[in-house]
């Protein structure tokens, strides 16, 4: 017969060589799968739910700081229970973020200053005048000559295409004004009447007229066909040095030397509302197709008016110099001066996000940085802007290399 010290010693031996084995298992086994076994007695007698081993691996943890506590807890709470809004403290939130714009073709073709610019309505081939009397016709992609016209024996300050006949229409300082048929390459038609030179053209979008301005500080008004003139808009003091035109009221709008804009009513051929407010000359008018309002470039700023009545919207401060070219792209607006400097701005902000001084061509003066003109092509990703050094400019958004980054 086993003593009683006996029986308690191999009953001890053999659990602890059970518990050993069991042990070793678990260190090839995931914590979740881990378990110890204890005696029959023992169990019973067990009511809380960590067992030794997990109790002991609590132990020598090292404790927790206060902000993993958070981290943990926050774990264990319900989604979105304790979540709120976050505050922005940027000011300037509601600013896009705008890509880089740059130069990435240089065309050289004229002798003299480039002076006006226009898009074809199919995006294939822009049109440019020049002071050596010549209207080139571009590739857009390529950038190569694809035509020359000669015919003006003075310098041509605009050049329009229209956009529903095949017809290009361009006036000078030599007091002319030709239409031209592209499909046979020579004018048709002269529109005589301008007592000096003409500065700018409009064809109305709707209807099959001309409106016409320059030196003698008149508008006048011509039937396409008939080349006679219907209408006669006086009113300006100084020399009429952008054009423009639209179905809605006011139909034609026109910018002079004499630093007013006058709205004009086609029906009657006279003035709506004179607007007052810039305090140099405006070189530039255009109207936005996005929204009933239209935006002058002058020597002061840039101004925004809502239609029909010329109410001022805001103002754009920042332009310093004389401003020749502005245009208007997707958000984004442009302008460019005889001081070489091009600026892009925010439309809906007013800010400028993009200021560049233009190189000159190799051989040129630094004074001639100018910009004359500047025009979107059709899709709004190319700038095209006509440059006092004789060269045509082509800009585009500077991509982004994400896998050089």
């Amino acid at each position: 017969m086993k003593t009683t010290k006996e029986t308690i010693l191999q009953f001890l031996s053999e659990n602890l060589i059970q518990n050993s084995l069991l042990s070793y298992k678990n260190l090839f086994l995931p914590y979740s799968q881990k378990r110890i076994t204890f005696p029959e007695k023992i169990l019973s007698q067990k009511k809380t739910l960590i067992t030794k081993l997990e109790y002991k691996n609590l132990l020598q943890q090292p404790p927790l700081k206060k902000s993993k506590i958070s981290e943990s807890l926050s774990l264990l709470s319900p989604p979105f229970q304790n979540e709120k809004p976050e505050k922005s403290n940027n000011q300037n939130s509601n600013i896009k973020n705008h890509l880089e714009w740059k130069i990435y073709r240089v065309i050289s073709g004229h002798t003299g200053w480039v002076r006006c610019i226009d898009i074809d309505p199919t995006n294939n081939f822009f049109v440019t005048g020049s002071n050596d009397c010549v209207i080139k016709f571009w590739d857009l992609a390529s950038g190569t000559l694809k035509l020359s016209l000669t015919g003006h024996i003075n310098t041509v300050r605009t050049v329009l295409l229209s956009q529903r006949h095949p017809y290009l229409f361009s006036c000078g300082e030599d007091k002319m004004i030709k239409c031209w048929d592209l499909e046979q390459n020579k004018v048709i038609r002269h529109y005589h009447g301008h007592l000096s030179g003409v500065y700018a053209l409009s064809l109305h979008p709707s209807l099959d007229i001309l409106v016409s301005g320059g030196r003698d500080s008149v508008g006048r008004v011509w039937d396409l066909r008939s080349r006679q003139q219907i209408m006669y808009l006086e009113g300006h003091s100084n020399a009429i040095l952008s054009i423009n035109s639209q179905s809605d009221d006011p139909q034609i709008l026109t910018g002079s030397n004499d630093t007013t804009i006058k709205l004009w009513d086609v029906r009657n051929g006279k003035c709506l509302n004179t607007l007052t407010n810039h305090k140099k000359s405006i070189r530039k008018i255009i109207i936005p197709d996005f929204e009933y309002s239209f935006i002058s470039g002058g020597c002061d700023c840039i101004r925004i008016w809502k239609c029909p009545n010329g109410n001022l919207i805001r103002n754009l401060r920042g332009c310093d110099g004389i401003l020749n070219g502005l245009d208007l792209g997707d958000n984004i607006l442009v302008s460019g001066g005889e001081d070489g400097w091009v600026r892009f701005w925010d439309y809906d902000t007013g800010d400028v996000f993009q200021k560049n001084l233009v190189p000159v061509q190799p051989g040129s003066l630094s004074s001639e940085s100018g910009i004359f003109d500047i025009k979107f092509d059709k899709t709004k990703s190319r700038i095209i802007m006509a440059c006092c050094d004789k060269t045509i400019k082509m800009w585009k958004e500077k991509k982004i290399d994400f896998d050089n980054e």
